[in-house]
């Protein structure tokens, strides 16, 4: 196979892993983290809360690898975005790792929480909420900012030369963008995390990155706009 053809089908591949990552890790410790009672639940849960912490660990490792991946294919059409989107996704993955030590940090809080006193489990609570404060700014800003950018650069560069078709990359961009306003809504504290609206953000992009991932492992990049440029 040619050296394009692989590496479509490794970053197809990286994005379908950084997803499913991603949604098993919510799955396990999403109603826990959203409990009224959520560090005493983490501390009854622990090996639950440790298997998403690793989930988000690979999640991370995922979205870094996609931006690395990208990086031959970009550089064909523009080495300084090439090294922007492998900056950003690399960001982005670091950031995820800052909140997998989060997610751990909290469980340990929550294992002393069950075992203090009344005049102990005040400060801890505290603590946790300090500790869910930090992640929560983290996830919805900085991570998802990195996500973004890297996102629009490599989405417009395969709308430019149509690397995949360009329904393909509109629909990313316009995804990218709602996630854009849902964050800036979120740091604003205009909407919640769990407020319908992001739900309903998120969802484009959510389906569009699938697509996306699947027609770069079935049918790979545009080969007369890469050939044409290497």
């Amino acid at each position: 196979m040619k050296p394009l053809r692989v590496n479509s089908i490794v970053v197809g591949t990286l994005f379908i892993l950084g997803t499913a990552f991603g949604v098993l890790a919510v799955s396990l410790e999403g109603s826990i983290l959203n409990a009224p009672d959520y560090l005493a639940q983490m501390a009854a849960n622990a090996g639950q809360i440790n298997a998403g912490a690793f989930l988000q660990f690979l999640m991370a490792m995922s979205c870094a690898g996609i931006g690395i991946a990208l990086y031959p294919v970009m550089k064909l059409h523009h080495e300084g975005q090439a090294i922007a989107v492998a900056g950003f996704r690399t960001i982005e993955g670091m950031i995820q790792v800052v909140g997998g030590v989060c997610t751990i940090g909290l469980l340990s809080v929550g294992q002393e929480f069950v075992r203090a006193g009344t005049a102990e489990a005040a400060n801890l609570q505290a603590l946790g909420t300090v500790i869910r404060a930090g992640s929560d700014w983290l996830s919805n800003g900085p991570m998802l900012l990195s996500w973004c950018i890297a996102a629009l650069i490599y989405y417009s560069v395969f709308y430019q030369y149509k690397l995949v078709p360009r329904w393909v990359s509109a629909w990313g961009l316009i995804g990218i963008v709602l996630i854009i306003v849902s964050s800036v809504l979120i740091t604003l504290n205009i909407v919640h995390t769990i407020d319908p609206f992001q739900t309903f953000a998120s969802l484009p992009i959510a389906v569009q990155e699938m697509v996306f991932a699947v027609w770069l492992i079935a049918k790979g990049y545009s080969q007369p706009a890469t050939t044409q440029q290497a």
